[in-house]
């Protein structure tokens, strides 16, 4: 394991969504699947054999998915950005991850499990910070739901 790995607090969902997002991204995979025991069960309430963590690895990084209940759930104050080269590849994440989830604004959208994302061309920080014209293309931005790389670009035209 890396140093830091993100581990994304699930109910139940750990196992699903991280074959969810190993569906999504190519260089990506499961590692190992950790059950809970016998043991411990009046603290954690799970039954004996259910997922308790899933190990998986999108585009090199590595994240854990633990079912620790339902007490806490994601909030839009974390997101995981995804740079783009091209508007394929933005509607190719924007699609799958918008599956059972939403769009919601400037790029971000919440998955069916709740978690933030935010689908962006690679281009985005050079294109908002120019010094003539980065405030239009901020404009544009806070006028999409899923980002127009087109749409970008003419503005920072």
């Amino acid at each position: 394991m890396p140093k830091i790995a993100p581990c994304l607090w699930f109910d139940t969902e750990a196992e699903d969504a991280a074959n969810f997002y190993v569906s999504i991204f190519k260089n990506s995979r499961i590692g190992s699947v950790n059950r809970y025991g016998k043991e411990g069960t009046e603290v954690h309430g799970k039954p004996a054999g259910s997922v308790m963590a899933v190990e998986f690895e999108i585009e090199g990084q590595k994240f854990v998915g633990l079912n620790g209940g339902p007490q806490f759930k994601f909030s839009e104050a974390i997101s995981f950005q995804i740079h783009c080269k091209d508007q394929e590849e933005i509607d190719y994440y924007w699609s799958r991850l918008t599956k059972g989830g939403k769009g919601v604004a400037c790029g971000w959208l919440k998955d069916k499990f709740g978690l933030s994302w935010q689908i962006v061309p690679a281009e985005i920080h050079a294109l908002i910070s120019q010094p003539t014209n980065g405030a239009r293309v901020m404009k544009a931005v806070l006028d999409m739901k899923k980002l127009d790389l087109a749409t970008l670009r003419r503005a920072a035209a």
